[in-house]
Protein backbone atom coordinates (compact mmCIF):
# COMPACT_ATOMS: atom_id res chain seq x y z
CA UNK A 1 0.00 0.00 0.00
CA UNK A 2 1.52 3.28 -1.13
CA UNK A 3 1.34 6.55 0.79
CA UNK A 4 -1.48 8.34 -1.04
CA UNK A 5 -3.59 4.75 -0.10
CA UNK A 6 -2.87 5.09 3.27
CA UNK A 7 -3.88 8.86 3.37
CA UNK A 8 -7.15 8.41 1.65
CA UNK A 9 -8.04 5.78 3.85
CA UNK A 10 -7.04 8.09 6.72
CA UNK A 11 -9.76 10.32 5.44
CA UNK A 12 -11.94 8.16 4.61
CA UNK A 13 -12.01 6.67 8.11
CA UNK A 14 -12.10 9.94 9.80
CA UNK A 15 -14.63 11.71 7.67
CA UNK A 16 -16.71 8.23 8.18
CA UNK A 17 -16.32 8.46 11.92
CA UNK A 18 -17.35 11.79 12.43
CA UNK A 19 -20.56 11.28 10.59
CA UNK A 20 -21.16 8.61 12.63
CA UNK A 21 -20.69 10.31 15.75
CA UNK A 22 -23.32 13.11 14.57
CA UNK A 23 -25.92 9.75 14.14
CA UNK A 24 -27.82 8.29 17.45
CA UNK A 25 -25.86 5.35 18.15
CA UNK A 26 -24.26 6.07 21.24
CA UNK A 27 -20.71 6.50 19.41
CA UNK A 28 -19.28 10.40 20.30
CA UNK A 29 -16.48 11.95 19.05
CA UNK A 30 -15.82 15.88 20.28
CA UNK A 31 -14.13 17.12 16.91
CA UNK A 32 -12.95 16.96 13.65
CA UNK A 33 -9.61 16.81 15.00
CA UNK A 34 -10.13 13.61 17.29
CA UNK A 35 -12.02 12.14 14.29
CA UNK A 36 -8.58 12.12 12.86
CA UNK A 37 -6.87 10.73 15.89
CA UNK A 38 -9.39 8.26 16.35
CA UNK A 39 -8.67 6.97 12.41
CA UNK A 40 -5.13 6.71 12.79
CA UNK A 41 -5.62 4.82 16.31
CA UNK A 42 -8.20 2.55 14.72
CA UNK A 43 -5.63 1.54 11.40
CA UNK A 44 -3.21 1.09 14.16
CA UNK A 45 -5.25 -1.46 16.03
CA UNK A 46 -6.22 -2.98 12.87
CA UNK A 47 -2.67 -3.35 11.86
CA UNK A 48 -1.06 -4.67 15.30
CA UNK A 49 -4.20 -6.54 16.96
CA UNK A 50 -6.21 -7.86 14.38
CA UNK A 51 -3.77 -10.40 13.65
CA UNK A 52 -3.26 -11.65 17.04
CA UNK A 53 -6.93 -11.41 17.24
CA UNK A 54 -7.25 -13.57 14.27
CA UNK A 55 -4.84 -16.17 15.68
CA UNK A 56 -6.20 -16.07 18.96
CA UNK A 57 -9.69 -17.37 17.46
CA UNK A 58 -8.37 -19.71 14.48
CA UNK A 59 -8.58 -22.91 16.69
CA UNK A 60 -12.69 -21.61 17.14
CA UNK A 61 -12.93 -21.22 13.78
CA UNK A 62 -11.39 -24.36 12.60
CA UNK A 63 -13.73 -26.28 14.92
CA UNK A 64 -16.38 -24.85 13.68
CA UNK A 65 -15.48 -25.69 9.99
CA UNK A 66 -15.03 -22.19 9.12
CA UNK A 67 -18.85 -21.62 9.07
CA UNK A 68 -18.72 -19.05 11.96
CA UNK A 69 -15.90 -16.94 10.05
CA UNK A 70 -17.85 -14.28 9.19
CA UNK A 71 -19.10 -14.23 12.58
CA UNK A 72 -15.72 -14.20 14.28
CA UNK A 73 -14.47 -11.56 11.93
CA UNK A 74 -17.41 -9.09 12.92
CA UNK A 75 -16.08 -10.13 16.78
CA UNK A 76 -12.42 -8.59 16.15
CA UNK A 77 -14.32 -5.79 13.98
CA UNK A 78 -16.08 -4.94 17.41
CA UNK A 79 -13.25 -5.26 19.77
CA UNK A 80 -10.49 -3.25 17.30
CA UNK A 81 -13.53 -0.38 17.64
CA UNK A 82 -13.96 -0.81 21.12
CA UNK A 83 -9.98 -0.78 21.84
CA UNK A 84 -9.82 2.42 19.27
CA UNK A 85 -12.50 4.16 21.36
CA UNK A 86 -10.79 3.12 24.91
CA UNK A 87 -7.53 4.37 23.74
CA UNK A 88 -8.66 7.58 22.17
CA UNK A 89 -9.60 10.45 24.65
CA UNK A 90 -12.40 12.55 22.88
CA UNK A 91 -13.77 9.33 21.38
CA UNK A 92 -16.31 7.51 23.14
CA UNK A 93 -19.30 4.78 23.27
CA UNK A 94 -22.14 6.15 25.40
CA UNK A 95 -23.93 2.69 25.15
CA UNK A 96 -20.55 0.66 25.90
CA UNK A 97 -20.54 -2.99 23.71
CA UNK A 98 -23.62 -1.87 21.98
CA UNK A 99 -22.10 1.27 20.29
CA UNK A 100 -19.26 -0.68 19.32
CA UNK A 101 -21.45 -2.93 17.57
CA UNK A 102 -23.43 -0.40 15.60
CA UNK A 103 -20.66 1.85 15.06
CA UNK A 104 -18.25 -0.84 13.33
CA UNK A 105 -20.76 -2.14 11.47
CA UNK A 106 -22.03 1.50 10.47
CA UNK A 107 -18.18 2.54 10.17
CA UNK A 108 -18.02 -0.13 6.89
CA UNK A 109 -21.52 1.25 5.27
CA UNK A 110 -20.33 4.74 5.49
CA UNK A 111 -16.75 3.90 4.36
CA UNK A 112 -18.03 1.50 1.67
CA UNK A 113 -20.41 4.20 0.44
CA UNK A 114 -17.42 7.17 0.17
CA UNK A 115 -15.25 4.57 -1.56
CA UNK A 116 -17.90 3.95 -3.88
CA UNK A 117 -18.87 7.82 -4.97
CA UNK A 118 -14.66 8.40 -4.98
CA UNK A 119 -14.20 5.25 -7.22
CA UNK A 120 -11.54 3.83 -5.28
Amino acid sequence: MNVVSLLITWIVTAFSLYIISKLPLGVEIDSPGKAFISALVLGLVNAFVRPILRLILAVPNFLTFDLLSSLFTFIITVICFSLSAWLVEGFYLRFGIWSAILGSFTLSIISSLIYKMLGV
